[in-house]
């Protein structure tokens, strides 16, 4: 495994965040009329899940966008909540504050009246709560954390009250589109990070595997300012080596719903109407 010194990591990490600002902005997927399908009998799944938001997924091979509900996929800004902590992650062993998916980022501890075991960042990672990306982004820094933002053109760049988790706070906020076009380029080595860093960001992802498909996936969930849920899924599906990137976008009225349940299903019944997971595509 390679192994990168932390000073030279935290060094090379700055000059590179600034190169990329500079000369190399990451331009997210994008979409136009020529190359987009907007599919409103996708309303179904949502429907039937008792919330509203937007799908959209990229076949990359042919460079074309299936979307249902367009103007909320491409315009509509929502917090990222725990998708952030694929930014955290890439930042973290970029800049080697975290030696690897196997370093410690909480170290366990009396919280809110219940003992908790340390976490690594892959647990942390895979966790439903948010402690362990709570206590590495201040061994991050306010001041790295908003150059790499800045540099990736994150969402809309405002972290608001930079010594809480902001991601959560409705300060950072993202759209649909962006956020497909990051997983797009994590999955090809294309961010402005060490090629090994996105591969150990990569493989902390949930999968589900066998013969015929790959199934990748983020979710999170959080609460907007009215007191609706917020759920995100996004990720990717790979038959016979071909990627296809989607995101989805989900609000819930009722505050306590389970969002990435929901998401995870609708994802499915919408793959699964579009013939994946049989090894054809």
């Amino acid at each position: 495994m390679e192994v990168i010194c932390p000073t030279f990591a935290q060094n090379f990490a700055m000059s590179r965040s600034l190169f990329a600002l500079l000369v190399i902005p990451v331009i997210f997927a994008s979409c136009s009329q020529n190359n987009v399908t907007e599919d409103s009998s996708l309303q179904k799944y949502f429907d039937s899940a008792g919330v509203k938001g937007t799908f959209g997924l990229f076949d990359n091979g042919q460079g074309h966008f299936t979307i249902y509900n367009l103007s909320r996929y491409r315009d509509s800004v929502y917090q990222p909540g725990a998708t952030f902590d694929i930014l955290l992650s890439l930042i973290g062993i970029q800049t080697g504050v975290v030696k690897d998916d196997s370093a410690l980022v909480f170290s366990g501890g009396d919280v809110q009246g219940g003992d908790v075991k340390g976490l690594t960042l892959r647990q942390a990672f895979q966790s439903s709560d948010d402690l362990g990306f709570r206590a590495l982004a201040p061994r991050i820094g306010k001041d790295t954390l908003k150059k790499w933002i800045d540099s990736l053109g994150y969402g809309n760049k405002n972290m608001g009250r930079a010594d809480s988790a902001f991601w959560y706070d409705n300060s950072l906020k993202i759209t649909a589109d962006e956020q497909l076009g990051l997983i797009k380029r994590l999955y090809f080595d294309q961010l402005p990070f060490f090629k090994h860093t996105q591969l150990l960001t990569r493989r902390m992802i949930s999968s589900d595997n066998n013969s015929n498909y790959q199934l990748c996936y983020k979710t999170a969930q959080g609460i907007k300012e009215d007191g609706h849920a917020i759920g995100w899924v996004l990720g990717w599906v790979e038959e016979n080596k071909h990627p296809y990137f989607f995101v989805i976008n989900l609000e819930s009225a009722d505050p306590k719903a389970d969002l990435p349940a929901a998401g995870l299903a609708i994802a499915r019944g919408i793959l699964t109407q579009m013939g994946f997971f049989q090894g054809k595509k």
